[in-house]
C-alpha cells in the first residue's frame, strides 16, 4: 500500500550511474512486478493559480506549501486527484480521490474537484484555501516511466519504498516541451527516518538533491523565475535537457477557447 504520510528524499542520477545502482539495489529490495512488467507509465497534470502560489511557496520553503495534481496510471487506466501538503517534522502528507481517466485527461478541475482541493487545503491550514481552489488552472504536465522498489523494514525504521523515474518529460500550456533523456529521478519514501534505501544510495555515493518535478521543471523552462532553491540541480542536470518536439506517445496540451484544455496524442 502507498504511504500517504512519509519522509521523502530525491536523487538525480545519470543513466550511466543508474546502470550501476539498479543491480546493487535489486539484491536487497523487491521490485514491483505486475504481469511480468516492471516499468509503468505515469501521466500527471499540475494545477496552480494565476499567482503561481504553489510554485512560490515551494521555492520559499514555506511550511504550508502544497501541490494539486491529477495523476493517471496509463497501464491500469486508474486516475486520481491528489493534494499534497506538509505535515509535522518535514513529512509529506498526500490525500487523493479517484477520478475518471477521461476527467483527468481533460485538464480542468470540475466543481467536485475544486471542492475537494479546498477542503484538503483548508484542513492543512493553507492561507486563502478557498480562493486558491476556485482559481486553480492546469499549468504543467509531466510524463515518465516508473520502477518501484520496496523494503519491508524493521520496527525501528519502518517500511521504505523507492521509485525510479525514467524518460522524463515536461510539457506546458504554451506548447514547450522539455525532455531529460540522460537522467533519472530516484525518490525514497520512508515511514519515519531515512530508510535502508537512502543508506544504500549514500553508500553508492549519491546524496539527496533539491528537486520538485513541478517547480524545478517549471524553473528549467522559465529561467526568469526565482530558482535559487534548485540552482545546483538545474546547473548540474538540466543543462543536458532536450527541448525538441515530444515523442509521438506523449500527450500534448492545446488551448481551447483561451482557457479549457483538450489533451490529445500527437
Amino acid at each position: 500500500a502507498e504511504m500517504m504520510q512519509r519522509i521523502d528524499n530525491k536523487y538525480v542520477v545519470s543513466r550511466e550511474g543508474l546502470a550501476r545502482i539498479v543491480p546493487a539495489l535489486a539484491q536487497q529490495f523487491d521490485i514491483l512486478d505486475i504481469d511480468d512488467r516492471r516499468a509503468f507509465t505515469y501521466d500527471t497534470r499540475y494545477f496552480d493559480d494565476a499567482q503561481c502560489s504553489a510554485y512560490y511557496e515551494h521555492h520559499q520553503g514555506l511550511r504550508k506549501g502544497f501541490k494539486v495534481r491529477t495523476r493517471s496510471y496509463l497501464d491500469s487506466d486508474a486516475s486520481f486527484l491528489e493534494v499534497k501538503t506538509r505535515g509535522g517534522r518535514s513529512t509529506t502528507v498526500k490525500e487523493r480521490v479517484p477520478v475518471a481517466p477521461s476527467a483527468a485527461g481533460i485538464g480542468e478541475l470540475d466543481t467536485a474537484g475544486r471542492r475537494y482541493a479546498e477542503e484538503v487545503l483548508a484542513d492543512a491550514c493553507i492561507p486563502s484555501a478557498e480562493q486558491i481552489a476556485r482559481t486553480l488552472r492546469p499549468n504543467l504536465a509531466t510524463s515518465y516511466r516508473r520502477i518501484t522498489l520496496l523494503l519491508a523494514g524493521d520496527v525501528a525504521r519502518g517500511a521504505s519504498r523507492a521509485t525510479i523515474d525514467l524518460e522524463l518529460r515536461w510539457h506546458e500550456l504554451g506548447g514547450t516541451t522539455l525532455n531529460l533523456p540522460a537522467a533519472a529521478i530516484v525518490e525514497t519514501k520512508s515511514a519515519r527516518h531515512a530508510g535502508e534505501l537512502d543508506h544504500a544510495l549514500w553508500h553508492l555515493g549519491h546524496r539527496p538533491a533539491q528537486l520538485s518535478k513541478y517547480a524545478t521543471g517549471l524553473a528549467a523552462m522559465h529561467p526568469a523565475l526565482p530558482s535559487n532553491k534548485w540552482h545546483r540541480t538545474l546547473n548540474r542536470f538540466f543543462h543536458h535537457r532536450d527541448e525538441a518536439a515530444p515523442a509521438a506517445a506523449f500527450r500534448r496540451a492545446s488551448l481551447q477557447n483561451g482557457h479549457g484544455l483538450n489533451w490529445s496524442t500527437s
